[in-house]
């Protein structure tokens, strides 16, 4: 009986490979560059497991390409907006993700950009690198402080969390909106308090996207969003960058509408906004969120985990919950 082909569309850490030659005859991308979706394609051409980046799109024609032996379509990701699962489901093709291992890497990634947008650290780095003349002073380039601050969390799940106790160590009070309260152990070890959405927004000091992307959280913070901000406040967007009309971002920080953004994801990533570009008070980084050595290869091994586990007839440990279809 011949190996089952398992196809990898992108670079992952040789901490992935290991499991995945045990299990089958292994094909991967082996450039930095994304693959078109042609090479993807014909990558994954009668392969019955394909390891997915963030950057490869799943739909009907990458399943029409795949074949039907395909089991399992393992995302070296959290986040799943790249895969339709409902089309996958359809096909009898299992689909997984990577939560949990990149939890605190994405949470200090978070917290970091709390600091850098209040405190205006990457205006300030800006100034050294141009080389342009400046002098210390009782009212340069002053910032916010965030002790006895409100931080308002948009999605309560494991990284929301996180980030809700590394704020809490800096002296920052938790508020949070999510679809359902979390348990009481929860908001009573956060001191997180649950309340609306639009509640949420008037009232807090820096607001922090955590939830997942889906149609529903499409430019789940647009004008209408930005205007109940205070003009004081910052938004803080670490999850997936369409929940954030940036257009809308952009107006709002070049009016003075909120007082900053620190951004990890964009709309049309890799693509950025030309107008943010612009904005002295946005903090824009390319989506680092996992990207810690030990963060990548953990999330590589729990896909390949997932795939054999498929292969295997073996549940897998992370999957994708199955949309009705």
């Amino acid at each position: 009986m011949a190996a089952p082909r398992i196809a990898v569309t992108g670079r992952i850490p040789d901490a992935g490979f290991e499991l995945l030659h045990e299990a089958g005859d292994v094909v991967a991308w082996d450039s930095l560059d994304v693959p078109t979706v042609n090479e993807v394609h014909e990558m994954v051409a009668g392969a019955e497991a394909v390891l997915t980046l963030l950057t490869t799109k799943v739909d009907d024609a990458f399943l029409d390409a795949a074949g039907p032996q395909l089991k399992v379509v393992a995302n070296v990701a959290v986040g799943y907006n790249n895969i339709d699962v409902a089309a996958c489901a359809r096909r009898g093709v299992v689909c997984t993700n990577t939560p949990g291992v990149l939890t605190e890497a994405t949470a200090d990634i978070a917290m970091a950009l709390v600091l850098m947008s209040t405190r205006r650290l990457g205006e300030g780095e800006r100034v050294i690198r141009s080389n342009t003349p400046w002098q210390w002073g009782m009212f340069y380039m002053l910032g916010s402080g965030i002790q006895g601050r409100r931080l308002g969390i948009v999605g309560m799940g494991d990284i929301g969390q996180a980030l809700a106790r590394r704020a809490r160590a800096f002296g920052m009070t938790i508020a949070y909106s999510n679809r359902k309260p979390v348990a009481p152990s929860i908001e009573t070890e956060l001191g997180a308090e649950f309340m609306s959405m639009d509640e949420l927004l008037t009232t807090s000091d820096v607001v922090s996207i955590n939830c997942p992307y889906s149609p529903t959280t499409h430019h789940l913070i647009s004008s209408r969003e930005l205007g109940m901000m205070k003009s004081s406040a910052h938004l803080v967007n670490t999850a997936r960058g369409p929940i954030v009309d940036e257009a809308a971002l952009v107006e709002a920080l070049r009016t003075g509408e909120i007082a900053g953004a620190g951004l990890d994801v964009f709309e049309a990533e890799p693509t950025v906004h030309p107008g943010l570009l612009e904005c002295e008070n946005a903090v824009l980084v390319p989506h680092l969120g996992s990207a810690t050595v030990e963060t990548r290869s953990a999330m590589a091994r729990l896909a390949a985990h997932n795939a054999v586990n498929v292969l295997n007839g073996v549940e897998p440990p992370t999957p994708i919950p199955v949309p009705a279809i």
